[in-house]
């Protein structure tokens, strides 16, 4: 008789114990699923939402520009490198920026901000988010060299509306102080109020004037991906093309936006390190479950060896029983966890009255509304470990089944 077909016939002469170590393993499969699909849907929303607010998943830029984005530091020919990336595969999209610090005045009073330098020509709400959430008015067309794009609070706070005149003042490359005057022509809310208070969107071709730009000139291509976990892949394959340029650089989200990678590389290791714990818990009920069994069948063990089985055959008849365990528990998992599953990757649950709309986290907008995104590789790993688990909790029994000899067995009866 196979080993298997025997692991299994014992496991179902006692059904009941059976029926509840399998529904445990099936908890730490709804648990680990519960706390990876959370974090991988709120990690790509979070990086997703971050890249359109600016710097993309991507950046191309000089290589000194990351550690002082001075607007002195730039890229000559910002549209041949624009060209060159959108001809990688993986990307959806690539936008020449300027990117500083400005000082915005109106009749009101002067505040300190950050200014990005748009193409209208080019950009879509699909890759910026201030054109997605205008709540006022329009982007400023190719033909509007002189207009501007506000948020909602500085609005408020310089007494802006539309139409409303407001002076923009910047260090251009030469180090010297340069101001433009412009005209509101649109108003964004994002729901981040430090966005909403300190971003500006400005007409490409006037801060190309302003700060004496070559006609091609900028301070980045933002790049976007499909999928941000190829980040690093499209990275190396672009640093190839300019491997003889070394006044271009490639960044990943990782390292453009250092705050947000270090909040999502915390809470993921929180979020791990709680998996690990609860799988503990629900390995040792195994082991203590399988122990049981194993000195309850201490007699039977006797016999078997006398009979001539070798105890490195009885352990391997515990460990199988082990296997069974996992694959009846993963089965029962994918069976309670799917209905939980659909139903937060479709609804999810909304959080927007104890967390607030406007909560942020790394300076970007976080979704109130907790929903599930499991990638296809979170999938295995949580099948892996939760059978590598049940396994591991079955050594120790095997182990004891195996070590004892017939007499002592035999005696136990």
């Amino acid at each position: 008789m196979q080993l298997g077909t025997m692991a299994w016939r014992n496991l179902m002469r006692n059904k009941r114990r059976t029926v509840i170590t399998a529904f445990s393993v099936a908890f730490g499969v709804l648990l680990s699923v519960t706390f990876t699909a959370s974090g991988d849907y709120a990690y790509t929303n979070m990086i997703n939402t971050s890249a359109v607010m600016g710097l993309g998943h991507l950046t191309v830029e000089h290589p000194d520009y990351q550690d002082t984005p001075t607007l002195d530091k730039r890229l000559l020919d910002a549209e041949a490198v624009q060209q060159r990336v959108l001809q990688a595969p993986g990307i959806t999209g690539a936008q020449i920026r300027i990117m500083g610090q400005a000082m915005f005045a109106s009749g009101a009073k002067s505040v300190g901000g950050t200014f990005i330098a748009i193409d209208p020509t080019q950009e879509t709400s699909a890759h910026n988010i201030f054109l997605r959430t205008l709540v006022e008015g329009q982007c400023f067309s190719g033909a509007e060299e002189h207009s501007v794009v506000v948020g909602t609070k500085m609005a408020e706070k310089m007494n802006l509306r539309l139409g409303k005149k407001l002076i923009f003042t910047m260090t251009d490359k030469n180090g010297e102080l340069v101001s433009e005057l412009s005209r509101v022509s649109g108003i964004f809310k994002t729901g981040d109020d430090s966005v909403d208070a300190g971003v500006v969107l400005l007409p490409l071709a006037l801060v190309r004037k302003a700060l004496g730009y070559e006609p091609k000139a900028a301070s980045l291509v933002a790049i976007f991906l499909g999928d941000h976990r190829a980040a690093k892949t499209i990275q190396g394959m672009l640093a190839k093309l300019w491997s003889q340029r070394p006044e271009i650089a490639v960044f990943t989200w990782q390292e453009s936006q250092a705050d947000l990678a270090g909040l999502i590389a915390v809470d993921r290791l929180f979020n791990y390190l709680l998996q690990f714990l609860v799988g503990l818990v629900i390995a040792a009920g195994i082991m203590n479950t399988l122990l049981m069994s194993v000195m309850e069948r201490r007699r039977e063990f006797g016999i078997m060896m006398a009979l001539g089985m070798m105890p490195g055959q009885v352990m391997r008849l515990v460990l199988v029983e082990s296997c069974w365990l996992a694959i009846l528990g993963l089965v029962l998992g994918v069976v309670i966890t799917t209905p939980w599953f659909l139903y937060m990757a479709r609804i999810g649950l909304d959080f927007s009255g104890q967390i607030g709309e406007d909560y942020s986290a790394g300076g970007v907008l976080v979704d109130p509304v907790m929903k599930f995104r499991l990638y296809k590789e979170s999938a295995m790993c949580i099948a892996a470990a939760v059978f590598s688990l049940t396994i591991v909790a079955g050594i120790f029994p095997a182990f004891k089944a195996g070590r004892m000899t017939p007499v002592e067995n035999l005696k136990q009866g």
